[in-house]
């Protein structure tokens, strides 16, 4: 049980780790709300994104999507579409550390931080090939560690990347890092819509 618990922290940390539109999205929250509690409703909602898709990739459901390919298909593209929306409202947004004017709403964080955890393809299916497989090694007690500790995981580290980008926005007060980092983050959700349509064709 506790090699599974080890096995599962290891692995979820080496998946989640990796710069990823999901991690930016919360580490740029995290830096430009007011306050950490500000910034809670992105950090919750990628948690338990990612707290459902462990779950389902570890008991086998979401391996229905991938015996259908009209089904993942067409998955795949709605995806494609918001990495590409997403990725020009990101491009276009002028983060500020000194005013609330055009901050993100608990609403908004909410339905960005669901689109880019639920929406992005390529992170389902890294979840279901890689977390989804390695579980198939346990049963019972060890398969529940395995999967508690891939979720813990994605708990502490969403947080604690909110933490940092709070910490980064405190010192960058003019915003040029913000806005950076939404360049860079608006690339990385257009470079990976363009992979998807490379695995699709």
């Amino acid at each position: 049980m506790s090699a599974a618990f080890v096995h599962g922290f290891i692995l979820a940390l080496g998946l989640i780790l990796p710069l990823g539109v999901q991690n930016v999205f919360v580490f740029n929250q995290g830096a430009v709300q007011p306050s950490f509690f500000k910034a809670l409703p992105a950090i919750i909602t990628a948690s338990v994104c990612d707290t459902v898709l462990i779950s389902l990739a570890v008991f086998g459901v979401s391996v229905v999507v991938l015996e259908f390919f009209w089904l993942k298909a067409v998955f795949m593209l709605v995806g494609i579409g918001f990495l590409i929306y997403m990725g020009i409202v990101t491009w276009r947004s002028k983060p500020t550390v000194e005013s609330e004017d055009g901050l993100f709403t608990a609403k908004k964080q909410i339905i960005f931080a669901v689109s880019v955890s639920l929406l992005n393809p390529h992170a389902i299916l890294d979840t279901i090939g890689v977390i989804g497989t390695s579980s198939l090694n346990y049963t019972g007690a060890g398969k529940a560690a395995f999967s508690i500790a891939c979720i813990l995981v994605s708990w502490v580290w969403f947080t604690g990347l909110a933490i940092i980008g709070r910490g980064i926005g405190r010192l960058d007060q003019s915003g040029r890092f913000l806005t950076l980092l939404n360049k860079v983050s608006a690339v990385i959700m257009w470079g990976v819509a363009v992979y998807i349509v490379q695995s699709l064709v």
